[in-house]
């Protein structure tokens, strides 16, 4: 007979009745532990989190305690709290005020880290840097409710913040956002706006892609006619590369571009955010904008240049594997003046972005019109230049000498690796992965932003209800992808970076749209340890930011409810529909005789067959018995058009 039944029976009642109290105490501190957890959304993941049993309640009086090299941030807290909490917020020199911020020198937080404890006893947090320290107060924020980011006081909600020790540093230096302002131009308020959701996810480097084809966005005062003509295109609304080509009388209505007195005013925010700026102009391809104002520049000076609408007069499928240009819209490495004015343009450029590096573009380069030339051919002679791509070699290595004899480091597209890679250029890998890895394995700096991952201008959800432009980037794929190449050593991979090229992006709204909530993928992945990259997690934490989203008004995408709809053809001819969600716990119901979809149709539980006679496909996504994301409506020929063939 065991212990347990050879005590008396009062006994026996006593210890059973504790058992019973112990087992409950138990599971209520489990279930707590479970609500801090789901509380706890921090993105990007930290490096390591400990979740405590509890939380700080903020006080009537919050007191704030920080060094002077923090203060900016001090009063950047006292301001959000006072706004939305509706309590006395004052600083304090006290050691045991609210929160407190101490600097340390401590070399395992690097430039950027930081260590938060939320405890009873209030907010505390160590950090070598302001950036570490800034870093620590936008995870703060991500602790409180959302209403943190509204601006009107909610004096109903609990303002509680969940007990937690955190250590913080970045997995890499550079976790990018390029920011294309020439295809359609963006205001330097919104640029700001821009800024400010960067830095919520620990974003520190905008990549600003001034200059392209379809404008001219940057002031450079010795060269007045780059803005004056540059910078103003023919007005054209509708899909990109579907314009007709505007004729030259038409007036330049659309367009803008950024005073000297404006980048200073942009890199002056940007460094309160701990965002480098770093400029493109983009040469020596994608300078329509740039011959426009200065036609001599190119192989055909006598071509009546305007800035492109965006008709199109590229071949994209090209000649030998090369692009193909129906205008060039090169410059021409043969010409003396081609590098005194990109002197005078990198001169200036040089003074107004303190950020190490400098990007030139270098992609897409038609050369069709450099064969051509005779002064090209006559350079290639006196150069001993094999072919195309060692001109571009040549072009690239000189336009390196020049931001060099300014202070400044080049970064390119990976196309700079064609013909031979200039000596101390960094390259930004877009073509996939394969030009990065080769650039590191040469001991060249890279910056990794694949297009199968990171081009968020990709539509992101159903081509159908989105939008078809090149190709599709689900936030999954944007989320699994891994910066540093197998067999290259990490050190030379300065980081990731989404790409945002605004061909259909019209209006700020568009752009964040795009942007979120994929941004928060690539912040994760370049911030967190590989180890912790968990999606379920994540899909789960992005769908508890939407609500911090919707607070600060800020549009986003929703496509994470959507199915993905794929369709294969058997050897019968037969058309057979699949759908698979990105997150757990989706259900999908559809119709394929025109009526909307509801919880009462169609349940999808395996590939189903498409009769001839059908038209249209209608999905839609619930969850928990509700609605949720958006009704799809899928023409047939969109079907037939996508489907994979079954042998």
């Amino acid at each position: 007979m065991g212990f347990l039944f050879s005590v008396p029976l009062r006994n026996e009642k006593i210890m059973t009745m504790t058992f019973k109290k112990i087992c409950f105490l138990f599971i209520a501190a489990l279930t707590t532990c479970s609500i801090q957890a789901q509380q706890v959304q921090i993105i990007p993941e930290p490096s390591s989190i400990q979740i405590g049993n509890g939380s700080f309640k903020l006080p009537n009086q919050i007191t704030i305690q920080v060094p002077i090299v923090f203060e900016s941030i001090a009063t950047a807290m006292s301001e959000r709290f006072k706004a939305v909490t509706g309590k006395s917020v004052i600083q304090s020199n006290q050691k045991n005020a609210t929160i407190r911020f101490e600097q340390v020198q401590d070399n395992t937080l690097g430039k950027e880290g930081y260590q938060l404890t939320v405890n009873e006893k209030g907010i505390q947090v160590k950090a070598q840097t302001y950036a570490g320290a800034l870093y620590a107060w936008q995870s703060i924020l991500q602790l409180c409710p959302p209403a943190i980011y509204s601006n009107q006081i909610n004096q109903q909600i609990n303002w509680v913040i969940p007990y937690v020790q955190i250590s913080d540093v970045p997995r890499f230096e550079w976790r990018g956002f390029m920011l294309d302002v020439s295809r359609h131009f963006f205001t330097v308020s919104e640029v700001k706006k821009m800024l400010d959701e960067m830095a919520m996810y620990k974003l520190n480097r905008l990549h600003f892609h001034l200059t392209d084809d379809n404008g001219w966005r940057v002031e450079i005062k010795a060269l007045p006619k780059l803005t004056e003509v540059g910078a103003w295109r023919v007005n054209r609304i509708g899909k990109w590369h579907n314009i007709t080509k505007p004729a030259l009388e038409e007036p330049k209505t659309y367009g803008g571009f950024y005073t000297q007195e404006d980048i200073k005013d942009l890199v002056a925010y940007a460094k309160t955010k701990n965002i480098e700026i770093m400029p493109e102009i983009d040469i020596p391809g994608h300078s329509m904008a740039f011959l426009a104002a200065y036609p001599q520049l190119s192989t055909t000076p006598n071509y009546p240049y305007q800035v492109n609408a965006g008709d199109d007069f590229i071949d994209w499928s090209g000649l030998n594997g090369h692009i193909t240009a129906k205008i060039d819209n090169n410059l021409d490495p043969s010409k003396k003046e081609v590098y005194e004015k990109l002197d005078i343009i990198f001169g200036e450029l040089a003074t107004l972005f303190p950020f190490e590096y400098m990007h030139m573009g270098g992609d897409e380069t038609a050369k069709n019109n450099w064969e051509k030339s005779e002064d090209i051919k006559a350079l290639m002679q006196k150069e001993n230049l094999k072919n195309q791509d060692e001109v571009q070699s040549y072009f690239v290595r000189r336009v390196e000498k020049i931001m060099q004899s300014k202070g400044k480091k080049l970064m390119g597209w990976d196309e700079i690796l064609e013909g031979g890679l200039a000596p101390e250029a960094a390259v930004m890998s877009w073509r996939g992965i394969k030009g990065g890895a080769e650039a590191a394995k040469q001991k060249h700096p890279v910056v990794m932003s694949p297009s199968s991952h990171n081009y968020l201008d990709y539509y992101q959800g159903e081509a159908t209800a989105e939008g078809a432009v090149y190709a599709g980037l689900r936030m999954k794929k944007t989320y699994s992808f891994e910066p540093v190449p197998e067999g290259v050593d990490a050190k030379y991979i300065l980081g990731n970076q989404g790409n945002l090229w605004s061909e259909q992006l019209q209006n700020i709204r568009n752009l964040e749209y795009m942007a979120w909530p994929r941004l928060m993928a690539i912040a994760e992945v370049a911030w967190s340890p590989k180890s912790s990259k968990d999606w379920n997690k994540f899909a789960k934490k992005v769908e508890g930011h939407f609500a911090i989203l919707d607070t600060l008004k800020i549009k986003y995408a929703k496509s994470i409810y959507d199915p993905i709809v794929t369709t294969t053809l058997n050897t019968k001819g037969e058309l057979f529909a699949s759908m698979e969600g990105e997150l757990r716990g989706l259900d999908f119901y559809y119709t394929i005789d025109e009526s909307m979809p509801d919880q009462y149709s169609n349940p999808f539980t395996k590939a189903f067959l498409i009769p001839d006679d059908v038209t249209i496909l209608r999905v839609i996504s619930y969850r928990d018995g509700k609605p949720i994301g958006k009704l799809l409506n899928i023409p047939i020929n969109a079907l037939k058009q996508r489907a994979i063939k079954v042998l």
